[in-house]
C-alpha cells in the first residue's frame, strides 16, 4: 500500500508540474480611463492597443466618460476593483476627479496621468504636450496673419479641465504682446464641435460682436473651430461678419492637427482651416512608460512631447506622411489580429490538448493504482496460497490448518484434519495423473464415489474436482516462481492435458497470466 501511495504521489506531483509549464508568463492588467471619446482619443487608443500587442504580456481595460466627472469617478474606482496593475488617467476636470486618483495611488496602484493635469501630486508619471506652449504659438501666428491688426474670438474646451486653462493663459498672453489686436470674446464650449456650434449661434443671434467683424476665430480643437465656422456660415449675418478690419474673410484656426479624413491636417491642406496644431496622442510611449514602471525600470516622471504648427506651407507633406503611417499602423493592426485569431485557436487547441494530456494521466495513475492494487492481491493469494492447506508440503512436512467445517457438515471439527490429511495424500500422489478421476482417488481412500464427494463438500464445501484443480494450479503457481520449467512443462506436470486450458484456469484462479508471474 505504501507503494501505490507513493507512486500516486509522484504522478500526481507531475501532473502538478506539467500543468505548472502550461501557464503563462504573467501579464500586466492596465487600466485606461478617458475623459470623453472622439477621433483624438480613438487615434491614441489605437496606439495604445499596438503598443501592449509590441510588449505581448499586457491586457488593456479602457472606459471612457463621455465628460462626465461622476462616471469618469465610478469608472476608476471600478477599474482599480478589478484588480489592476496601473491606471492610465486622462481627468476631465482638474479638481473633480482628483479623489479617484488619489484612492487608487493610495492603494499602491502605479498612476500614470496623461493629456489633463490634476490638483493633486499622487502620481507616479505624467505625459502631455505643451498646452500652454501650444497656445502661445497660435497666438503669435493669428497675430502674423493679422499684421498685429484686427479682431478675435476664442471658443475655450471644457471649463475646467487643464488644457482649456492653459491654452487659453498662451493665446492671451501672446496676444498682449499686440496691442492692436482685440479678443472680441472668449466663448466657451466642451471640445465638441456642437458645443461650439451652439455657444457661436447664440452669441451671433445676440449681436454681441464688433462692427468691424471678426478676423480671426481661435478654437481650442479642430472640431471646435469648424462648429464654429458652420455656425457663422448658417446664421444671416451682414457682410461685415465675414469680413474683418482688413476687407479678408475670417478665418479659423484649432489645435489637434490629425490626419484623416476629419483631420485637421486635410483641413488646412484644404483651406478650411488657416491652420492647426498637432497635438500628439502618442499611446505607445505610454504604454512604454507604463511598463518601466511596472518592471522597476528607470524613467522620468515629467515628459511633454513634441508638437508642431499646421499651416498650409506644409499641411500636405505632412498629411501624406501621417496617412503613410496610418496605413502602416492599420496594416500592422490587421496582421496583429490574423495572428491574435490564430493564437487564440492555438491557445484553444492547446487547451484541449491539455485536458487530454492531463485525462491520459489521470487515467493511467487509476491504471497504475489498480495494477498496483491488483499485484498486492495476487501477492496476498501466493502468501495464502503458499500457508494453505494445498502448499504441497511433503506429507512429512505439512502442517495443514484447521479448516472450518462448512454449514450443516454431520463430521466434527475433531475428524476433519484426519481426513482432509488422507484426502491431501491421495491427490498427490495422483496430482500429476491427467487420468486421475474422483473414482480413483476414492478407491486410494477406500470409499466410494458418493461417500468421497459427501464428505469433501461436508467439510470444504468444494467438490473432489475442484480441490484437484486448485492443488493443480497451486502447484503450477509454485513450480513457475522456483523453477526454470517452461509453463507447457509446468502445465503437463501438474496433470493438465493442454497448456491452454491451464493457462485459463490460472488467470480464473490467480487473476494473471502464468507468464505475467514468470515476468
Amino acid at each position: 500500500m505504501q507503494k501505490i501511495l507513493t507512486l500516486g504521489t509522484v504522478l500526481s506531483l507531475a501532473l502538478i508540474f506539467l500543468a505548472g509549464c502550461a501557464r503563462e508568463k504573467p501579464r500586466y492588467v492596465i487600466g485606461v480611463s478617458q475623459c470623453s471619446e472622439d477621433i483624438w482619443r480613438e487615434k491614441q487608443n489605437a496606439e495604445l492597443r499596438m503598443g501592449a500587442y509590441l510588449q505581448d504580456n499586457v491586457e488593456l481595460r479602457f472606459a471612457a466618460a463621455y465628460d462626465s466627472d461622476e462616471r469618469q469617478v465610478q469608472q476608476i474606482d471600478s477599474l482599480v476593483a478589478t484588480g489592476i496593475d496601473l491606471l492610465i488617467v486622462a481627468p476631465n476636470q482638474v479638481q473633480t476627479i482628483s479623489p479617484a486618483i488619489d484612492r487608487a495611488f493610495d492603494k499602491g496602484i502605479p498612476v500614470i496621468v496623461f493629456e489633463r493635469k490634476t490638483n493633486s501630486q499622487k502620481y507616479t508619471a505624467f505625459i502631455s504636450a505643451d498646452n500652454y506652449e501650444m497656445g502661445r504659438v497660435m497666438g503669435r501666428y493669428v497675430a502674423s496673419q493679422l499684421h498685429g491688426k484686427g479682431h478675435v474670438l476664442e471658443v475655450m474646451g471644457l471649463k475646467g479641465s487643464s488644457p482649456a486653462i492653459e491654452r487659453h493663459n498662451g493665446f492671451t498672453d501672446a496676444l498682449k504682446d499686440y496691442p492692436g489686436i482685440e479678443i472680441v470674446d472668449t466663448l466657451q464650449g466642451d471640445w465638441t464641435e456642437e458645443s461650439a456650434y451652439n455657444a457661436m449661434k447664440q452669441w451671433l443671434e445676440r449681436g454681441e460682436r464688433n462692427a468691424e467683424g471678426i478676423d480671426y476665430v481661435f478654437g481650442q480643437n479642430d472640431r471646435m473651430a469648424m462648429g464654429a465656422r458652420r455656425a457663422m456660415q448658417e446664421v444671416t449675418t451682414p457682410l461685415a461678419l465675414w469680413r474683418g478690419a482688413g476687407g479678408e474673410a475670417s478665418r479659423f484656426c484649432g489645435i489637434d492637427g490629425l490626419p484623416g479624413e476629419d483631420g485637421g491636417i486635410r483641413l488646412v491642406r484644404d483651406s478650411i482651416l488657416d491652420a492647426s496644431y498637432i497635438y500628439p496622442t502618442h499611446g505607445d510611449k505610454i504604454i512604454e512608460r507604463a511598463i518601466d514602471i511596472l518592471e522597476g525600470k528607470p524613467y522620468e516622471k515629467e515628459t511633454h512631447l513634441m508638437s508642431a504648427l499646421v499651416t498650409r506651407d506644409n499641411a500636405r507633406v505632412l498629411l501624406m506622411q501621417n496617412e503613410e503611417i496610418m496605413h502602416q499602423s492599420d496594416y500592422l493592426d490587421q496582421l496583429h489580429h490574423r495572428a491574435d485569431n490564430y493564437l487564440q485557436e492555438l491557445g484553444t487547441q492547446r487547451a484541449i490538448t491539455g485536458l487530454a494530456c492531463a485525462f491520459i494521466l489521470l487515467l493511467l495513475i487509476v491504471f497504475v493504482l489498480f495494477y498496483m492494487y491488483h499485484l498486492s492481491k495476487v501477492r496476498l493469494r501466493h502468501e495464502r496460497v503458499v500457508n494453505n492447506l494445498w502448499n504441497m508440503e511433503t506429507p512429512q512436512q505439512a502442517q495443514p490448518q484447521p479448516l472450518p467445517v462448512s454449514e450443516g457438515s454431520e463430521y466434527s471439527q475433531d475428524e476433519v484434519p484426519v481426513f482432509i490429511t488422507r484426502f491431501k495424500e491421495a491427490v498427490e500422489a495422483r496430482l500429476d495423473d491427467s487420468d486421475v478421476s474422483v473414482e480413483d482417488l476414492a478407491a486410494d481412500m477406500n470409499l466410494s464415489r458418493v461417500q468421497l464427494y459427501r464428505k469433501v463438500k461436508a467439510i470444504t464445501g468444494s467438490s473432489p474436482v475442484e480441490l484437484l484443480r486448485t492443488a493443480r494450479l497451486n502447484r503450477g503457481y509454485q513450480l513457475l516462481l522456483t523453477t526454470d520449467l517452461s509453463i507447457s512443462e509446468v502445465a503437463y506436470q501438474v496433470g493438465f492435458t493442454a497448456p491452454s486450458y491451464f493457462t485459463k484456469c490460472f488467470k480464473e484462479e490467480f487473476g494473471l497470466l502464468p507468464g505475467d508471474l514468470k515476468n
